[in-house]
């Protein structure tokens, strides 16, 4: 008998073929889909309007910065303190401004976020959004300052001004730690809600013992020191909201997230900087005359502590 190859060999592929075609099944009981094209990564960065409301903010801050100086050449060096203060919060934002208009003090912060969907696994998307770590820079030094003129204008104790300080800082730094922090897990908004429990210190600290020593001051500080401050805290109440909009939940551009604390540290700085200085120069009972190594140093070179026990 004389076999045909050809037959046996199609005969026998018959039984290579699979009896089920269906779809596999992922272990969560899914059918995935048929085609997976993998999305390309997005990439959330500043574009024309961003980069010109930078531009904008810079020139505003370095004529801010030469106003208050000009106005500090109108009254002795001993009666300055407001007035170097306030100069140099425009000036740390003016370099800050600076550096982001120009492409420095920013990184690329990058997140995996998880779709879901009802019938299919699954899926996840990256992105890579612009965070300006030189604005937290900025914060770190000149809030502090703010704090600072409030402090003085009140009166407030030394213990008083150094907690608030502190827990600015704690803020500022807490910030950035969310910002740049991994998505998905409770880290990014643990670190948010320490800034936010900071910042109700430093409330306490303005509003309550704040308020308390303006009001114990002659003339108009009490009411001007209340408006200022209410003015602030409004202000300042409004930059963890947009950081939760933007960098917290990504649901603004980095061009409106720009663009708004653009508007904010005009406010917070020159605006608040104009009104403080202006009342003040005003205001004679505002005054902090320090006088001595602040004005005309140490004299002679020597340190003079006290006098000897015995007179000698």
């Amino acid at each position: 008998m004389i076999v045909d190859p050809v037959d046996v060999l199609m005969k026998t592929s018959s039984l290579l073929v699979p009896t089920n075609t269906g779809s596999p099944v992922s272990p969560t009981g899914h059918h995935p889909l048929p085609t997976i094209v993998p999305d390309k990564p997005e990439y959330q960065e500043i574009h024309q309007d961003g980069a010109r409301a930078l531009w904008v903010v810079f020139v505003i801050m370095v004529i801010a910065s030469a106003a208050f100086a000009a106005m500090s050449w109108t009254v002795p060096v001993s009666k300055r303190l407001f007035h170097i203060i306030t100069t140099l919060i425009t000036i740390t934002a003016a370099i800050s401004y600076f550096g982001m208009a120009s492409g420095h003090g920013v990184t690329l912060h990058y997140t995996k976020v998880r779709e879901e969907h009802k019938h299919v696994d699954d899926t996840f998307h990256e992105v890579y959004r612009q965070v300006f770590w030189a604005r937290y820079v900025d914060w770190a030094i000149t809030t502090p300052l703010l704090l600072l003129d409030l402090s003085l204008l009140a009166g407030l104790s030394g213990a008083h001004i150094l907690m608030a300080v502190i827990a600015d800082v704690i803020m500022i730094l807490t910030g950035l730690f969310a910002a740049l922090g991994s998505e998905g897990t409770p880290q990014k908004w643990g670190w948010y809600a320490i800034a936010c429990i900071s910042y109700l210190v430093i409330i306490w600290h303005l509003a309550i013992n704040g308020r308390s020593m303006a009001m114990k001051r002659t003339g108009k500080v009490g009411p001007f020191f209340t408006a200022i401050t209410a003015y602030t805290l409004i202000i300042w109440t409004a930059y963890p909201i947009i950081w939760g909009i933007a960098d917290g939940s990504r649901k603004m551009s980095v061009d409106g997230e720009i663009i708004a604390y653009a508007v904010l540290d005009i406010l917070a700085k020159p605006v608040f900087g104009a009104w403080l200085l202006l009342t003040h120069m005003r205001m004679p009972e505002t005054n902090i005359d320090l006088g001595g190594f602040w004005s005309t140093g140490f004299g002679d070179g020597r340190i003079r502590i006290g006098d000897d026990e015995d007179g000698a």
